[in-house]
């Protein structure tokens, strides 16, 4: 019981957090174990192969287990891509994502802006909230940034 009452407190304390979502380096959110399977209706690659998205669902907590999974350059001195995760803040994603829904456009300015659908709790997590992550990347730089709208 006081797990849950903890979980609400700050699933409600997200989202009060600005339209800003949390992009962080690969942990233990991005384990093999939390790759969504059948993977191939769960992952695509775009820019020629180079960035792949991919959906995670790291089980706990329930309402916030669902997060996207980004590999992309710039590369390392090894040749690995970058790796990050798109959450609804850090260490709480989201309540579900359609990876259906997920589009991707490119803007020389920009980059690469990847939007799709996703559901976040309610303000009292007794619901959900159908919303829209877009984030973008930069190829270059390694930068992204991500807004829930």
């Amino acid at each position: 019981m006081k797990t849950s009452i903890l979980v609400a407190t700050m699933l409600a304390a997200s989202m009060n957090y600005a339209k800003s979502q949390s992009i962080e380096p690969c942990d233990w959110v991005s384990s093999a174990a939390s790759l969504v399977e059948p993977w191939e209706q769960n992952t695509r690659t775009f820019a020629n192969g180079d960035v792949r998205v991919a959906v995670l669902d790291t089980i706990e907590p329930a309402l916030a287990a669902f997060h996207v999974l980004v590999l992309s350059p710039p590369y390392d001195e090894v040749g690995s891509r970058q790796c990050k995760t798109v959450s609804m803040s850090a260490g709480l994603g989201f309540s579900g994502l359609d990876f259906a829904s997920l589009n991707a456009d490119y803007d020389p300015a920009v980059g690469l802006i990847f939007t799709m659908d996703v559901q976040t709790p309610s303000s009292d997590a007794s619901s959900f909230v159908d919303r829209t992550v877009r984030f973008t990347l930069n190829q270059a730089t390694g930068e992204m940034q991500a807004e829930l709208r």
